[in-house]
């Protein structure tokens, strides 16, 4: 990094913890900075996260880690199109989406990576941004640029790693472009890191058997093609800070005393920006500790402490999350148990036995403002779910938990189908929506697709002050006979206009998809979960996700009361909430699974679904529809007559959907364009874009079949 780079990062940092502070001291969410900072969105900022700090030591604590920055900014301030890109686009925008339906999430851009080719289930892309305050396109001097893993094997003719820039609809010429495409000469099986700066990349890749720490300074390269991509010069470590891009260097990963090569398929690297380590899991239950990756020269710890084994049953290791608040790291294992390593002195301490099943495959997900951890198990070993099966479930522990500790477990659904004999799915991490961000004592809700032995479902894990309630089923995912893998949850705040945000919930099924995607196919969700506010002023047509998970809708605006009312369970009701008037949208699993027919009889009051413009209608007069599908009244509260039927408009459905072969990785999503003043054309660009890929082939746009590279992006986010 440069002296004007490091000058501008140390400002950008220092700007945003008295951004922070004031946060902290006057209760209110942080204002965008006039100029941004770098930020680096991969798979660490997911499972490291920091509710809102409630004393002066809490933000002391937390403050110091970089981690703690990005988040504010990436939660709570949104990119902006340049002018002349935002002016050229506006127009193009709108033609796409003025006859598309909302429930169709929109695919921007699909890209093939190879056949076969995936990041792997549960596995992560990763996203730069150059400046927080601007969507760099592909002719700025440092474009923003996204990082897809193949999941193959490097050759002369297939990329192991692919960057792509000239990312958003707004760009001029192609969307996307090649920013560069390498042949590392291993097979990715992991997700890649980024450096602060954006200059460099990180990954564990494995070749015959070892696994390797890859680091790699890239270079732009727009004439590679996946099907060519070069092969950066291999530099030994103590070279390596003074080579020139592209190069890379590799660190490969052994046991303790360096002799026996360790490998890793299954832990990705977590990287330190404060001390500048990244910490590897692996095979044979080996935690490695790797310093000076990206600012000094990489090498392995081994001094008799480092690499230290904490599983000595030689279970493989999913990925570790450093907390700097506890000094410790946590990790789990195949056997289901998770692990608290003291990352100077390698002592471990090792918790009760959570996971009966697939073992923990997700890393633990760290509140490190409140020093909670959160494990996702597939399998309790229990018999307490519905049938006399195990439960999959999710347990809260704290970060100073003691040996054999179990912590609190909430249970999301059956394990096993009672007459299976089949394992169940792994149970992928979940995600706090922003009211348990927001909250300084632990309040607001943790969002699972779980179920893992049967039909996937949405469940609410409902947190008041720290401590869990129990879980509460939100909808059900795919065909009734399902027992599809989810994917990961993501959540990500939209930013708006108006004092209320609107917030979603991204994630996927693997197969069996509702008619509403496209049966039998995978599933990419877009759950409305913006959750209610006290005292808040809202316009008609906003909608919040209740405790019931409902969506209501705004029918009479005005200001909301002190304390949420008594949320109805019936949709086509409606609720008074100080001078707001909600009306009920219905459960998600009707919306998802209900469709209008002609001349059907619908005999019970309040049956609902999506019409053709994206809203929901519900039966508040029973009847028999008619022969011809009705002209839908567009206004909230309307009503509709199709024969002896009445219909009432709830609002817009808070769900959208995309076909995905195979399912989805896990997503990133980068809130990179928000709206413009009213009365600019750019107000319409109000999208987040969301990058995964599919887990298995498909027409990828039109640059070939195989596995996807997407980027994808939803009208409702504004």
């Amino acid at each position: 990094m440069n002296g004007t780079a490091a000058r501008f990062l140390r400002f950008g940092m220092a700007l945003s913890g008295l951004v922070v502070l004031g946060w902290v001291l006057t209760g209110n969410a942080a204002k965008p900075a006039k100029h941004g900072i770098p930020l680096p969105s991969d798979w660490s900022h997911q499972y490291m996260v920091f509710s809102r700090p409630g004393t002066a030591e809490q933000f002391a604590r937390v403050s110091k880690d970089p981690r703690y920055q990005q988040q504010i900014y990436r939660r709570e301030q949104a990119l902006t199109l340049p002018a002349s890109v935002a002016a050229q686009s506006a127009a193009a925008f709108m033609a796409q989406f003025s006859n598309k339906r909302h429930k169709q999430l929109k695919r921007d851009w699909s890209e093939f990576l190879g056949t076969f080719a995936s990041a792997g289930a549960g596995n992560y892309a990763a996203k730069f941004s150059f400046d927080t305050t601007t969507a760099n396109c592909g002719d700025a001097t440092t474009p923003d640029y996204v990082v897809y893993s193949t999941g193959l094997v490097g050759s002369a003719g297939q990329a192991s790693l692919v960057g792509f820039d000239n990312l958003y609809t707004g760009c001029t010429g192609t969307v996307p472009s090649i920013y560069w495409t390498y042949n590392t000469g291993g097979q990715i099986l992991t997700s890649p890191v980024l450096s602060l700066d954006g200059k460099q990349v990180a990954f564990v890749e494995t070749s015959s058997g070892e696994g390797i720490l890859t680091i790699l300074k890239w270079a732009a390269a727009p004439l590679d093609t996946v099907g060519t991509p070069e092969s950066p010069q291999l530099w030994d470590a103590s070279q390596y800070p003074a080579c020139t891009a592209p190069c890379m260097t590799q660190i490969f990963l052994h046991a303790a005393g360096g002799v026996a090569s360790t490998d890793d398929t299954t832990s990705w690297a977590y990287y330190d920006y404060t001390n500048d380590v990244a910490w590897v899991g692996g095979t044979a239950g080996w935690l490695h500790k790797v310093t000076g990756i990206f600012k000094g020269t990489p090498a392995e710890v081994d001094n008799g402490v480092f690499p230290v084994r904490v599983s000595l049953t030689a279970a493989w290791l999913s990925s570790p999350i450093y907390d700097s608040a506890t000094n410790n790291v946590f990790i789990g294992d195949s056997d289901g148990f998770l692990y608290s390593v003291n990352a100077t002195l390698g002592t471990v301490t090792q918790s009760a036995q959570l996971d009966f099943g697939t073992g923990l495959v997700a890393p633990p997900l760290v509140d490190s403002t409140h020093g909670l951890v959160y494990v996702f198990a597939s399998s309790d070993g229990s018999s307490e779910c519905a049938g006399g099966v195990a439960c999959s479930a999710v347990y809260q522990l704290s970060t100073s938990f003691t040996g054999d500790s179990a912590g609190t477990e909430i249970t999301v659904g059956n394990s096993v189908l009672p007459t299976s004999l089949t394992p169940p799915n792994p149970l992928y991490a979940g995600a706090f929506d922003s009211s348990y961000y927001n909250s300084t004592n632990g309040t607001g809700n943790l969002y699972v697709c779980g179920n893992t032995g049967a039909v996937p479902t949405l469940y609410a894990i409902h947190f008041n002050a720290g401590i869990p309630g129990t879980s509460s089923s939100g909808a059900t995912l795919a065909t009734p006979t399902s027992t599809a893998a989810c994917s990961p949850v993501t959540d990500v705040p939209s930013p708006s206009q108006t004092a209320v945000q609107s917030e979603r919930l991204f994630f996927s099924v693997q197969g069996d998809g509702l008619p509403l995607c496209a049966s039998s196919a995978g599933c990419v969700y877009d759950l409305l979960d913006t959750p209610w506010q006290p005292l808040t002023t809202y316009t008609v047509g906003q909608r919040i996700f209740s405790r019931n998970l409902h969506v209501e809708t705004v029918l009479t605006a005005g200001t909301s009361g002190a304390v949420a009312p008594a949320w109805t369970s019936v949709a086509g009701t409606q609720t008074t909430d100080g001078s707001v008037i909600w009306i009920d949208e219905g459960s998600l699993n009707q919306a998802l699974t209900n469709n209008w027919a002609p001349n059907h009889a619908y005999n019970q009051p309040y049956i609902h679904f999506i019409d053709s413009n994206g809203n929901i209608e519900v039966s508040t007069s029973p009847g028999l529809s008619g022969s011809t599908q009705p002209t839908w009244n567009l206004a909230v509260g309307g009503t509709t007559p199709d024969n002896t039927v009445t219909w009432t408009n709830a609002g817009a459905a808070g769900i959208a959907v995309l076909p995905a072969a195979g399912g989805s990785s896990g997503m990133i999503i980068d809130n990179t364009v928000s709206p413009g003043p009213a009365a600019s054309p750019s107000n319409t660009l109000g999208t987040s874009q969301v990058y995964f890929t599919t887990l298995s082939d498909q027409v990828c746009g039109t640059s070939g079949s195989g596995g996807c590279a997407v980027q994808a992006s939803q009208a409702a986010l504004k």
